[in-house]
Parts: C-alpha cells; structure tokens; sequence
C-alpha cells in the first residue's frame, strides 16, 4: 500500500477471529444463508408455477443468468476468496485506515471491470439470442429472438450490480460480520418473485414466446434487473457498517496491493468463468425441451443449497483464520483449520445426500406448483433431484477445497480443477443431446454435473495433500463417525418415504417430509455429537 505502515495491536475482529467458535460463526451463515437459499428455490417455483413450462420461461431463466456469466468473467465468486485474505493482510499490515483506502481503491478497479463488460456484453447479445432460442419451433423463432435480445439489454447492468454486491459481502467478512453479508440475496429473490406476479397481473393468460407482448417481457427485465440492485445497495450499507466505504478512489494503478489482487482476479477468471460457463451450458441444453430449464434450474436450486448451507458457510467462516494461518506462517494450525472444516463438509453434505436421494419424488411434488404440476414434470424433476443429491456432496469438496487453496495462495490448483469440470460438463453435456427429450436429456445433463462435481474434488484434494503434507489431509476417525451416523438416519428417512407414498395433499407431503427429516437429523446430530464429544474435539 502507499499509504503509511501503521504499527498497532491486531485489529479487534481479527482478535476475535483467532478466538471465535468455527461452529457458531458457520451456524450464522448457514441460518442466513438457509433464508437466502430458501427464497432462491421459492423464486424459481413462482416462476415455473406462472410461467409454465414454456419456451417463454426457458428464455428468461436463460438471459436472465447470462449477468451472472458475465460477472464471473470479472471476478464472480472467487472474488471473495481472493478480496478477503488480502482485506485481512492489509488491515494486519497497515492499519484500519490504509485497510479502508484499499477496499476504495479495489472498487474503482472491480467497477471498471464490470462496467466495460457489461458494455462488451450489449453487440455480444444478438449471438447469445440466437444461441438461447434454437430449440423454439420455427413458426416463433423470431419472435422469440427479439424477446431474448431485449431481455439481454435490460438486465445487462446487472453485471456492475453484481460486482458491487460481492465485494460488499467480502468486507463484511473479512470484519467478521456474517450475517447480513448472508442474508442480503433473499431481498433480491423477493424481488424476483414480485416481478413475477406483476408479470402474471399483467398478463393473466400467460403466453409464450409467439405472443406475450413486449410491455410484459420489459416488466420482467427491469424488475430482474432492479431486484439485484436492491441485493447491491444492502450489501454496500453492510460494508459501511462494518467501517468500509465501497466509493471508488483514484491511485489503484500505483497501488501494489489492489494490483496484485487484480492480477490474481485476472489469473482466476477461469476459475470464476468456468463453473458459471458450464451451468450457463447445461441450462441452454435443458432449454431444447420446453420448460426444460425450468425443471433442471429448479433441481439446481435444490442442489446448491446444502453446499451454501454446509461447505460454503464452514468455508465461509473459517477462510479468515486460515488467511491469518498462512499470513503467521503456521502450517500446523492451516492444516488443522482444513481438517476442520472438511470435516464439518461432511457431516453437512451426508445427510443432505440421504436425505435428497429418498424424497426426491416428493420433492418434486411439492415444488411442481401451478402450471408445473403435472406427472411428467414431476418426473421429471425427481430424477434430476436425486442425481444432483449426490453430486452436492461432491461440490461442496470441491468447495471447500478451492477455498482452503486460495487461502494458501494457490491460484493454480482452483484453475485447473474448474477446467477440468468444464471439459467434463461440455463432453457429457454435449452427449446428453443426442438422448430423446425429456427425462433421459434431463438425467444425462444432470449427470454430466455430477461427474464434473467429482473430476473437481478429486483435483482440489491432491493439491490441498500437497499443500498441507506432511500433516493428514482428513480427520478419519471423526470422518468414519459421520459415514456411521449417516447409515443410522437412513432407516427413518426411508419410513417417512414409504409414509409420503400414501399422502396425496401436498401440505400432508410437506409436513411428512419436514418432520421425517428433522428426526433423521436428530439421530444423525446425537450419533455426531455423542461420538466426537467422547474421542475429543475434531483436529
């Protein structure tokens, strides 16, 4: 930094970092991040129950994910893997004032950044209309493309929204403040699921893409684009909060530190475009069959949220320690504090697997909602549920691995692994178009992120080993207890499965489900917690 040294105590969140319970602090993501995630599954259900399963859906689910494509080519979420240790180092290094410069300093860069693509993305539009619309029949093809391009244009802002948001997320966490960092996306889905329903008091007969009229499709862009910018403004007040301004500042360029963490930004696009590029792929794929995006992003919604609830918000609270780790140049307590939280991975991605593979028939069934709520819908659904329940054990590895690396400064590993499942996705997601439309496309494309889930965690893994060697990679014992708790819940899960067979209403499902679960966690939580308390705290 330019701005003078500063010789003080560590700053008081970080004392509080070393000190805090890795539990609690991941059990305030989890409950914030279970709301954001919620809200997330329940915007796609309102669409899909409005929408129906049509190529009008299909094509704004698909532009509508085209900003979040474009951010990840800015940063995406390796922004926060990157932004936080070196937020923590500065404050560390330097002091709270030069630690406020540099986040000011790093914003004026990031928007830069995501501005100019955000301008690139507006001539790149017309070719990404024709993409997203090639399964659309012929007679509304056209039509079809213009809807796609006009809803490409409107919410292109997103992208500088976006940017602004995770970086906002990223000072909060770096001070240690969880929550509203966490929270923040649900205001974003709510805002989502009111643009929805102003859609559908607007246009009360639907429609698909040969006849919605264009009044109603702006409707849909601008509300879009105005949910994520009410998601950006609360997460710039939380880094306000926190004692971080988020206003550009001028002298980025003679600044090392922000040109350092833009050259790792830079040399982590493709760790940040990669993953968005193969599920904008397998969304575009799905969207050959009507209503088919809609099914695979509502299974996908269902996947990423115990890997946001488990991995990511253990990932998520234990990243600053380990930055402080690497920064005192302790290798014993990195490892440790990655024993950690792959085991604590593990005994949230187990039961999310058991739990996901048994009710994925009544899964889909509640969530079938409105104009979805049809056999082969729901059949639909419940097979790329239970595919992608247990490709989130692998992703939420992958997750914690990827975060445990750039915390350790490795950009080269987190590369490699998000190569690897791109060429996975693309080989398997290309295979999966030549199976008949419907359940087998759906399966096959789900499948393809499963393997491409598994191809990544295996990749992360044996550069963590080789990161942290010679201390053990894995917590076995406390890993085995989790695989014994696992098999003990299986049965109660499996009784409440055959006792929703039986129970048509969707309410009766619901509640059959929900306290089924909550048992089967708690035979999982006592098995757990009885286990480890007696062979000592997870090292």
């Amino acid at each position: 930094m330019t701005a003078p040294k500063e010789s003080q105590p560590v700053h008081a969140a970080h004392r509080r970092a070393r000190n805090a319970s890795v539990a609690h602090s991941s059990m305030i993501v989890a409950i914030w991040t279970l709301v954001s995630r919620t809200t997330g599954l329940l915007r796609v259900v309102v669409i899909g129950a409005v929408l129906g399963p049509t190529f009008l859906a299909n094509t704004f689910l698909t532009t509508n994910s085209v900003p979040s494509l474009a951010y990840s080519i800015v940063a995406g979420p390796v922004l926060a893997l990157v932004a936080v240790p070196a937020i923590v180092h500065t404050l560390l290094a330097h002091g709270a004032a030069a630690s406020r410069l540099f986040v000011r300093r790093l914003s004026s860069l990031l928007v830069m950044a995501a501005g100019t693509t955000a301008l690139l993305l507006l001539p790149v539009s017309a070719v990404l209309s024709w993409v997203l619309t090639l399964g659309v029949p012929d007679e509304a093809r056209g039509r079809a493309r213009v809807i796609a391009l006009v809803l490409l244009i409107v919410v292109a802002p997103q992208v500088v929204l976006y940017t602004l948001a995770a970086l906002g997320a990223a000072a909060q966490q770096a001070h240690q403040r969880f929550a509203l960092a966490a929270a923040a996306p649900a205001l974003e889905n709510v805002g989502l699921m009111i643009t929805v329903l102003l859609f559908a008091a607007v246009q009360p007969t639907g429609g698909d893409v040969g006849d919605v009229p264009l009044r109603a499709v702006l409707i849909l862009g601008i509300g879009a684009t105005a949910s994520v910018g009410l998601h950006a403004v609360v997460q710039v007040f939380g880094a306000a909060r926190a004692g971080l301004s988020l206003l550009p500042a001028r002298g980025w360029r003679r600044d090392p530190e922000v040109r350092d963490v833009g050259a790792r930004l830079g040399g982590s696009v493709v760790v940040a475009a990669a993953p968005a590029g193969s599920f904008f792929l397998l969304l575009a794929f799905a969207a050959t069959i009507p209503g088919g995006a809609l099914v695979f992003q509502m299974a996908y919604a269902v996947y990423a949220l115990p890997t946001a609830l488990g991995a990511r918000a253990i990932t998520t609270a234990v990243l600053p320690a380990m930055s402080v780790a690497v920064q005192a140049v302790d290798h014993s307590r990195f490892a440790a504090a990655w024993r950690q939280a792959f085991t604590y991975g593990a005994i949230a991605g187990l039961p999310a697997l058991c739990g996901l593979v048994v009710f994925a028939e009544p899964i889909a069934r509640t969530l079938a909602a409105g104009e979805l709520h049809t056999l082969t819908l729901i059949n639909w659904l419940a097979v790329c549920v239970a595919v992608l329940g247990v490709a989130q054990l692998a992703s939420g590895i992958h997750e914690i691995g990827r975060q445990a690396l750039y915390a350790h400064l490795d950009m080269r590993g987190p590369r490699v692994a998000s190569l690897v499942s791109l060429g996975v996705t693309t080989a398997f997601g290309i295979v999966a178009l030549s199976l008949p439309a419907g359940s087998p496309r759906l399966a096959a494309l789900s499948t393809a992120l499963l393997l491409a889930d598994v191809a990544a965690a295996a990749t992360v893994m044996a550069r963590v080993r080789r990161a942290i060697h010679p201390e053990s990679i894995a917590d076995v014992r406390g890993l085995a207890i989790v695989v014994l708790a696992a098999a003990a819940m299986l049965p109660v899960l499996v009784a409440g499965r055959l006792v929703t067979m039986e129970d048509g209403d969707g309410f009766l499902v619901l509640t059959s489900m929900a306290s089924t679960g909550f048992l089967a966690l708690g035979v999982f939580g006592l098995i757990v917690r009885t286990l480890l308390r007696r062979r000592g705290p997870v090292s």
